[in-house]
């Protein structure tokens, strides 16, 4: 800083004063001075670093007229997902030069595993789905605080994926470690630069949400989203899952989402509504089917940890396995239905819901609203798109019905009880 340094775990902490920073790894030695900053290795020896300046807009760490910090960075959303997306984008194909990632390099992955905690843990079961599907590769999604205690089946044959957001996660920095020990390959999905994670993974892909204040993520999960979806693709069309063609239809469809995101936000008065009619239930349910139940556990999240209201989220098929004796009369569930090959099914499981009583918000595209009109009391969409990748603006409608709960309730909506942005202990 100007005449001063200053120590700090995390960069959001220390932008109000500087830019410029030295990350220090495992094992070193600060010793900090009002006009020096001397590195030591954990024998003292010193250490050699260049200054890294950090390229954060400080203005992302003012709320610029919001209310909180959440609803600014809901409405960051569409920017973030373009520059998440469009720089990669060449020739309608995906372009991972700049991390040194290449077709020959994809075709070889026979297997992935994909490690994450809270909301990286949601996006990468939606990540597992697209791999799957597309590439047919098969793919084990590992919590990350289970996975380090598990003696997990890891070798040199295992492509691994670690997503974070800070980038500094403990107990995902290490099960990387923990990968990277017995000889797996390590691709990590961040947002922070020069964070622990992306430092140690042997390439990075970042997100470029921009710098988020709010504990409850909203424009790194889709981010994250969107990085998964790009890395899917260019596997897929790498490993010869899908033609040249469908290849760039999808991606072209994919450069549609930041608009589709702009419309889903506009119309967020209507969520707002239905916010101040239901923020005293005690508990909400999330269902869904395939993606969608990918989907309704991070909406499910975005409620219980921001309004304090008990949420759960269930795979509609597993109602009748248990979940639905806790459905009486009045409560609400909120469905998530926006893949059209699923959609009947989910259908079906909504009727067993509202036959008991259940007051239901239906989450779905425009193309189905005439199909869920008559067992819904609420409907939101989202604009039409290719079904898979619908999945990333839905989500955007259960963060503002979150976010709206959490207001009415008056609860602290950035900071919430008990909850750190950046989990860096066990």
């Amino acid at each position: 800083g100007k005449n001063e340094n200053l120590i700090a775990s995390d960069i959001p902490a220390i932008l109000e004063y500087t830019r410029d920073v030295y990350f220090l790894n495992n094992g070193e030695i600060a010793v900090v001075k009002k006009d020096e900053v001397m590195l030591y290795d954990e024998v003292l020896n010193p250490v050699n670093r260049d200054v890294f300046t950090v390229e954060w807009d400080v203005s992302q760490a003012e709320k610029a007229g919001y209310p909180h910090f959440m609803l600014k960075e809901i409405e960051e959303q569409p920017r973030a997902l373009a520059d998440t997306l469009n720089p990669r984008v060449k020739d309608g194909e995906i372009n991972f030069d700049e991390i040194g990632i290449d077709d020959a390099m994809l075709a070889g992955i026979r297997k992935i595993t994909i490690i994450a905690c809270g909301t990286a843990y949601h996006a990468s079961y939606v990540g597992k789905y697209i791999i799957e599907r597309f590439a047919r590769v098969p793919v084990e999604v590992e919590i990350a605080s289970e996975f380090r205690y598990k003696n997990p089946i890891i070798d040199q044959d295992n492509f691994v994926i670690v997503v974070s957001q800070s980038g500094e996660t403990a107990d995902t920095i290490a099960a990387l470690r923990e990968a990277k020990s017995r000889g797996a390959f390590v691709l990590a999905i961040a947002n922070v630069v020069g964070s622990t994670i992306a430092r140690e993974a042997d390439k990075v892909l970042y997100t470029r949400a921009g710098l988020e204040i709010a504990v409850a993520s909203t424009k790194a999960y889709t981010t994250q989203l969107m990085a998964l979806y790009m890395f899917a693709l260019k596997l897929a069309y790498a490993k010869g899952g899908i033609t040249k063609e469908e290849y760039h239809t999808y991606v072209a469809e994919l450069q549609k989402v930041p608009e589709n995101a702009e419309k889903v936000i506009q119309n967020k008065e209507l969520l707002q509504k239905f916010a101040y009619e239901h923020f005293t239930e005690h508990s909400v349910f999330y269902i869904g089917r395939g993606l969608d139940y990918a989907m309704a556990m991070e909406g499910s999240l975005k409620l219980k940890e921001i309004s304090y209201i008990h949420s759960e989220a269930y795979a509609g098929g597993e109602l009748k396995h248990g979940t639905i004796a806790l459905v009486e009369e009045g409560t609400l569930v909120v469905a998530v239905l926006t893949q059209g090959d699923l959609i009947e099914k989910c259908l079906s499981n909504v009727k067993e819901v509202t036959s008991r009583g259940a007051v239901v918000m239906v989450v779905t595209q425009e193309k189905y609203q005439d199909l869920v009109k008559d067992v819904a009391d609420k409907i939101v969409t989202v604009p039409d798109a290719i079904d898979f990748e619908a999945t990333i603006t839905s989500i955007i409608p259960m963060q503002i019905f979150a976010y709206y709960m959490s207001v009415q309730k008056g609860c602290d909506v950035d900071k919430p009880r008990n909850l750190a942005k950046s989990v860096t202990v066990e």
